[in-house]
């Protein structure tokens, strides 16, 4: 499982690093090589639903053995791409990968563990998530540095067949059975592509962008009345009619916004106040996720023994006050308060996922762990898009200001995610626990 979280975090890190390359070696237009990056993305988000209702049904190993042979299938069809058109569909193709794979983390997690140590598990994979995030860009640099651009795709080769090796060791759910609902599976990849996309889009065509999400915003009030009544929908309203798995939906759409949009907007912010150079920009981001990984064993302990919305209360309050204290950054000594603020940016992101993602999974019932995972990772992509959508915008509307006002857009998501764990705590209504 580990290996099957590395290659598709490094896969989703390296490729931006890739882009000016491939762009140079296509013979592309920069600002096409966006959808190597889109095609991925919208996949993912578009097929993480429907795939964790078929693995609820197929089972875990099964849909992890041909998921992961199609992520290696199409990193190799991306590696020999020499066009444009072939790149990209097999971008979805690794991104049909991909989605197999991360809607299946979350069930994995929690039929591994006993209760009283999910929250170890959960933040083992925080950790492992927190890592990959660093090393996937720096490898990228440095295979760049040494090999075409090819080679960014041909790594995950080497890493998914080793993952063969521990597949007899995943775990097997008793796989339900009865009809399988088609018609909700195309509309969530319709709902979810297309609100996606429409983020996307909104600083480069409005018109196009609101299209997009309102056709999006029919799909879904289509949907949830067609799962409302449903026992095991491919949408889990089931789940989200929980109190303390909607609670954490949602604080875990708005962080993992802040986030996204903090990492797309601080690159460029330290180099247009401060002309950080490349190497600075990369300490800057290692130390944010260095701080995330170091906090996710801390919060696994605590998560077990304290109440879920205080301690992710306590993470939003640190990121946000990391974040805006990179905005109030002092011109002399610049660069040892811009580290603690990253630093404890990072600390809040770690403090915040694993005690969240406890409340969301241990809230569900094992025998949907599946549809908890899928919702999960959906969340978590979907909200990124979000976040970097936002940020989008901001520098549509400002080019000279626009990298403080995605700064100011990341802080504005971790207040929000504040404002519902108080919610939460003053909620009487106690977590769920199976």
């Amino acid at each position: 499982m580990i290996l099957g979280i590395t290659v598709t975090v490094f896969d989703s890190s390296m490729s931006n690093v890739a882009l000016p390359a491939i762009s140079a070696s296509l013979g592309i237009p920069a600002s096409q090589t966006v959808w190597v990056v889109l095609a991925y993305s919208l996949t993912v988000v578009g097929c993480m639903l429907p795939l964790a209702a078929v693995a609820e049904r197929v089972g875990f190993r099964p849909m992890f053995g041909v998921g992961m042979g199609i992520f290696l299938l199409a990193s190799l069809s991306s590696a020999s791409s020499s066009t444009m058109t072939q790149l990209v569909l097999s971008r979805v193709g690794q991104g049909l990968g991909a989605a197999m794979l991360m809607c299946l983390f979350g069930g994995i997690v929690r039929n591994i563990y006993p209760m009283n140590r999910l929250s170890a598990g959960i933040g083992l994979n925080a950790f492992v998530v927190g890592i990959m995030a660093v090393l996937g860009p720096t490898l990228g640099a440095l295979l760049l540095q040494w090999f075409a651009w090819p080679a960014i795709f041909l790594i995950n080769i080497p890493l998914g067949l080793i993952s063969y090796l521990g597949l007899r060791t995943l775990p097997d759910i008793p796989r339900r059975s009865g009809a399988f609902d088609w018609t909700a599976c195309a509309l969530s990849a319709a709902l979810f592509a297309l609100a996606l996309f429409g983020l996307e889009t909104i600083g480069r065509d409005f018109v196009l962008a609101a299209l997009c999400l309102g056709i999006a915003t029919v799909i879904a009030w289509i949907l949830v009345r067609r799962s409302w009544g449903q026992p095991a929908p491919v949408v889990p309203v089931d789940l989200l009619r929980i109190r303390s798995i909607g609670y954490a939906v949602m604080a875990s759409a708005f962080f993992f916004a802040a986030q996204m949009a903090a990492f797309v907007a601080l690159p460029f912010y330290f180099k247009a106040a401060y002309g950080a150079s490349y190497a600075q920009v990369g300490l800057y981001l290692g130390v944010w996720a260095v701080g995330g990984a170091l906090m996710a064993p801390v919060s696994a302990y605590a998560a077990a023994r304290f109440p879920v919305a205080n301690l992710c209360a306590m993470g939003a309050v640190v990121m946000m006050f990391g974040l805006t204290g990179v905005l109030l950054a002092p011109p002399d000594n610049a660069l040892v308060w811009l580290l603690i603020c990253m630093f404890c940016g990072g600390i809040g992101f770690g403090f915040f996922q694993t005690p969240n993602n406890r409340a969301m999974l241990g809230g569900t019932p094992r025998h949907r762990s599946g549809a908890a995972g899928g919702m999960q990772a959906t969340t978590r992509v979907f909200g990124q898009g979000v976040g970097t959508a936002c940020v989008g915008v901001a520098f549509q509307l400002s080019v000279a200001h626009g990298a403080a006002f995605g700064v100011g857009v990341a802080a504005f998501f971790a207040l929000a995610a504040l404002a519902v764990n108080i919610i939460r705590h003053f909620d009487p209504t106690p977590d769920a626990r199976f």
